[in-house]
């Protein structure tokens, strides 16, 4: 039997124009700045700065259409723009129409420059004596260093993958005697497997002080205990006084558990933050300013405008000329496309960090945190009309310049709860207020989560302890166990 079914879909897609809007609305400034000198490398139509006379573009160019629409124009069907026009003369925009998020944005940033870890680490085994199965097992393990500085394999994996790839058959013995020397090129800690073996190459190499030497001991011997913070049971273990295992302590914390990373060379990325707004107090009213490099002043270019109005006044009007106008106009089309969506994107950037910031004033008047009024992306969208899209490429890359720092704008948005007194307040106001009772406990009898949620109820905001420690972690405060101190 045959069925017939009757289905509709409402479905919509966005234009190439409308896409690279949006990917304009969501570069920072410094982006912002490269994809704009890209646009003028790419159309020749396009000029920055001031244009000295007034441009007759737009009547020109809608005069010009009516030459397609004699007798001597050739049709839109006849004209294959690919005889004439190569992809890399047409800008991305004009050609692509993927919808893609902005995830899938290739991005780049700055890198330190410097000789690379692994050749900073390879030209320190060179002034060591190694015959050549040393020096192969040597470079093997300095080329399994990770950007912290570990190694995390075990000698039987790293002696399986010397034999299956390097061809060099070795023991775990002759590994482990190798791996010694590695560690003793700098930075200190270098090539351990653990944090344990980190901490302990760091101490060996120091001067010999009796703080030191507690310090091996307590790293060597009973490193479980000093992670937990059992004190007590290390005074009790070593026979030592709380003072003298307070400065063995003391020395470990100034270890550095991460080697790799106080290498300059290690091409870590470097990003530089530029805000693209800044919000004053001027007369106690805030005042907002967009970051002048997000306002280039562009103008379509008065040689091409006075090309195509040479072919309008021609009398000879051959293909080949009829071919070079159609270029012109869509080099013209395009600079006025991207002159418009540039004023687009600074309008809608100051609309939405104005509402932002009225929405906020309380907090941009006083720089309290506690202050920040609960507030989600919709807020902001249904106060300036735009989609939650919209407001959510301005708050997840841009940055406000404010008399109390430089700040993300999304993190003036948060979630709200209820209060004792049915008030609707900011999650980031009691984050606030726990960061501060953790400031403040007796780092020798730290707060649990418990304690922490029953003080946070006494001062009128009832959550569970749960909710204390999810809030703790966010805020990347650990435990009470690991926050005592002796």
């Amino acid at each position: 039997m045959l069925k017939q079914h009757l289905q509709f879909k409402l479905s919509q897609k966005l234009s190439p124009q409308q896409i690279q809007l949006m990917k304009l609305i969501q570069l920072p400034t410094q982006a912002f700045e490269q994809r704009l000198k890209q646009e003028l490398e790419e159309n020749p139509a396009l000029e920055g700065g001031k244009e000295e006379l007034e441009s007759d573009y737009d009547s020109d160019f809608d005069n010009s259409n009516d030459e397609f629409n004699d007798s001597e124009t050739i049709g839109n069907d006849d004209i294959n723009v690919d005889e004439y026009l190569s992809d890399d003369e047409i800008p991305d925009y004009r050609t692509q129409a993927n919808n893609y998020s902005s995830d899938d944005e290739e991005k780049t940033m700055p890198y330190a420059a410097g000789t690379s870890f692994t050749q900073h680490l390879i030209n320190q085994l060179n002034t060591y004596r190694l015959d050549d199965e040393e020096y192969e097992i040597a470079e093997f393990l300095v080329g399994s260093v990770d950007e912290s500085g570990y190694i995390r394999r075990s000698l039987p994996d790293i002696m399986d993958d010397l034999a299956f790839t390097q061809s060099v058959y070795t023991t775990e013995e002759k590994i482990g005697k190798v791996l010694k020397i590695v560690h003793q090129l700098d930075p200190a800690g270098v090539g351990a497997r653990n944090l344990q073996e980190c901490l302990s190459i760091q101490l060996h190499r120091k001067e010999k002080t009796p703080d030191i030497e507690l310090a091996i001991e307590i790293i060597d011997s009973a490193f479980d205990q000093f992670t937990k913070k059992h004190y007590d049971k290390l005074i009790q273990k070593f026979d030592i006084s709380e003072i003298q295992l307070k400065d063995a302590i003391r020395e470990i914390e100034h270890l550095n558990p991460k080697p790799g990373g106080s290498y300059a060379g290690n091409n870590k990325i470097v990003e530089h933050v530029v805000p693209d707004f800044a919000i004053r107090i001027v007369d106690g009213e805030l005042e907002l300013t967009l970051n002048g490099r997000n306002a280039p002043e562009l103008h379509v270019s008065r040689e091409y405008n006075n090309m195509l109005k040479g072919y309008k006044e021609s009398s000879d009007k051959s293909k080949s000329q009829k071919d070079a106008v159609l270029f012109i106009k869509q080099k013209l089309d395009a600079a006025k496309w991207f002159i418009e969506a540039i004023k687009q994107r600074q309008q809608t950037l100051f609309v939405t960090m104005s509402a932002i910031m009225h929405y906020q004033e309380e907090y941009f008047l006083t720089g309290d945190e506690r202050n920040l009024k609960p507030m989600i992306l919709k807020d902001i969208a249904d106060e300036i009309s735009m989609d939650v899209s919209t407001v959510s490429r301005v708050a997840n890359s841009k940055y406000v310049d404010t008399p109390y720092g430089t700040k993300l704008i999304k993190e003036f948005f948060s979630e709200s709860m209820t209060n004792d007194q049915g008030e609707e307040v900011s999650t980031r106001e009691i984050k606030k207020i726990l960061e501060t009772v953790i400031e403040e406990e007796d780092k020798r009898k730290p707060l649990t989560d418990e304690t922490l949620a029953s003080i946070l109820k006494e001062k009128g905001y009832p959550i569970a302890r749960r909710t204390v420690a999810k809030y703790r972690e966010q805020l990347d405060i650990p435990v009470a166990r690991l926050r005592k101190k002796i």
